[in-house]
């Protein structure tokens, strides 16, 4: 090889480590871009050089562990974004349920020194109706929130998909550069970048195939990408409860297959799920519970007393009844409905699956734990009689039918004060207006343990409040702990593949000397050669 082709060598290698360079400055800020080094080597023909390829200084460990640290901190931050809304919700001293229950008492207690005057029985009406009034704004708050949870995750399985048709389509480019010998560096950084923006939504695992393609797949290993094509998730009403929203996966063939909850473990949508699931509805159970106990027991005492008219007492407050829903995968075409009993102690703040079998009828079980419930049939009724509700059946169910009772989860949004005639008040036990004994039976109820048979309603109201702090304060800790670890990764990443400008400049300057070098060795060539064809 000449002098002139040795030199020029140099140059076309200069050029390109220049622009290498030159790529890696510019790309500085931006995201998703990995750091490119040209590699020198000496050329096939043993003089001048060559640039054996331009590689990311990429390393798929500390990315991996990136995502992974990306998508628990993603669910972390969603959970404690919605569960800081019920903290502050419950927080609020001034309209707390507690202090506007203990106002309740308080007017109560007015009223047992002289059951006669109307206008403390008014004062006792006005305190219920702010009381009830608080709790349908809770309860209704919290009912909003479970709808907007939904909605978030129907738009964020939109964006998972979204994300995985552009991951395939770029696998489909980059398996053909790789064919093709001339593997683009920006077609992966794009679908590193898509893969991280994943990581945010839900917790993927990601193995490289042989031709360099990504295999993308949730933790329960079913694939969201494979190749070029990838496979859709979708949103569905859950056939067990219609006021949630489930995911599916849709497979090569068209089948649909369910998801449970728990398959996100993180991700935005894993934080989304595993808070519906535990502090929402946790929150809803016990606000409920609240209403119903009160309502149960103060209209207990209604009912056994006598009113200022001298009439028997009528109830004073009201919530739905417990609702229930038919699994829509049932074949036979029992209905249930429930309405509560006066065992208001046998009360709790969950909901209950009712499955039916041919050999052993209808079982109850518990869904916050699983633990079967002891129930009675009637068959002569046809009812069925647990945690303090009646069911009554109408119809046949097939073997396997299934139905979801939620005697709580709804009860507070419909906690109302029936009357505003304080007159109504069954304050007395007999025709007598000053009769008391009945309004100090109601007064008792502040410090009965009325609610599931071991707690007061100011004890459940403050465990709610406990439990909800506990639980932020909790979350908290944990994201500042996992945003430390992802700061951490992404600083090792970054003084791995990140673009450092100090040095940039530096290799810039050397690269633009070597330029000049190998041009001056080109210059020298060509002085020999014409020397040469002076001669001639």
């Amino acid at each position: 090889m000449s002098i002139i082709s040795i030199g020029v060598s140099g140059l076309t290698a200069a050029q390109i480590a220049l622009s290498t360079s030159s790529s890696n400055t510019t790309n500085a800020y931006t995201a998703g871009y990995t750091l490119q080094v040209a590699n020198f080597s000496e050329s096939t023909s043993g003089s001048g050089v060559q640039i054996a390829s331009v590689d990311r200084q990429y390393n798929q460990f500390v990315t991996s562990q990136l995502n992974s640290s990306i998508s628990a901190e993603s669910a972390l931050s969603t959970y404690q974004t919605e569960v800081d809304q019920i903290d502050s919700l419950l927080a609020d001293g001034d309209a707390s349920l507690d202090t506007l229950m203990q106002s309740f008492f308080s007017s109560i207690q007015t009223l047992t020194s002289d059951a006669s005057d109307t206008a403390a029985r008014e004062e006792v009406v006005g305190a219920a109706q702010t009381l009830t009034s608080q709790f349908t704004q809770l309860g209704s708050y919290l009912d909003d929130m479970a709808s907007d949870v939904n909605s978030q995750i129907s738009d964020q399985v939109t964006q998972v998909n979204d994300l995985t048709e552009q991951i395939a389509g770029l696998n489909k480019k980059i398996s053909l550069s790789d064919a093709l010998g001339s593997t683009s560096n920006a077609l992966l950084d794009q679908r590193d970048l898509l893969v991280s923006q994943l990581s945010e939504l839900v917790d993927v695992d990601v193995t490289t195939q042989s031709n360099g393609s990504y295999t993308v797949a949730l933790s329960n290993g079913l694939a969201l990408v494979s190749g070029n094509d990838s496979f859709d998730l979708q949103t569905a009403v859950s056939a067990s409860d219609p006021t949630q929203t489930v995911v599916t996966y849709v497979d090569a063939a068209g089948h649909t297959t369910v998801l449970d909850d728990s398959t996100f473990e993180g991700g935005s949508l894993g934080g989304l799920m595993d808070f519906r699931d535990t502090s929402l509805s946790d929150a809803q159970n016990q606000l409920g519970i609240l209403a119903v106990s009160l309502t149960q027991a103060f209209n207990t005492l209604q009912a056994a007393g006598i009113d200022l008219n001298g009439d028997s007492g009528s109830a004073f407050f009201s919530v739905d009844d417990p609702s229930i829903y038919g699994n829509t995968q049932n074949t036979g075409d029992a209905t249930l409905s429930a309405t509560f009993t006066d065992d208001v102690s046998a009360l709790s703040a969950t909901d209950y699956t009712v499955k039916y079998s041919a050999t052993d009828g209808y079982t109850v079980t518990r869904n916050d734990s699983g633990a079967s419930v002891t129930s009675t049939y009637d068959a002569n009724n046809d009812t069925l009689t647990f945690a303090g509700m009646s069911v009554a059946i109408s119809g046949t169910a097939d073997d396997g039918d299934s139905f979801l009772v939620l005697p709580t989860r709804n009860a507070a949004s419909s906690f109302s004060t029936l009357t505003s005639d304080g007159s109504l008040i069954a304050a007395g036990t007999s025709t007598g207006s000053s009769d008391n004994s009945n309004a100090l039976a109601m007064l008792n109820l502040q410090t009965d343990s009325i609610v599931g048979g071991s707690k007061t309603l100011s004890q459940t109201y403050s465990a709610l409040v406990s439990d909800v702090g506990s639980t932020a304060s909790k979350v908290a800790g944990q994201l500042e702990t996992q945003s430390g670890l992802t700061e951490q990764l992404t600083t090792l990443q970054q003084s791995e593949s990140g673009v450092n400008l100090d040095e940039e400049a530096a290799d810039l300057i050397v690269y633009q000397q070597y330029y000049q070098a190998c041009a001056k060795v080109v210059e020298v060539g060509t002085s020999l050669l014409d020397t040469l064809l002076d001669i001639n």
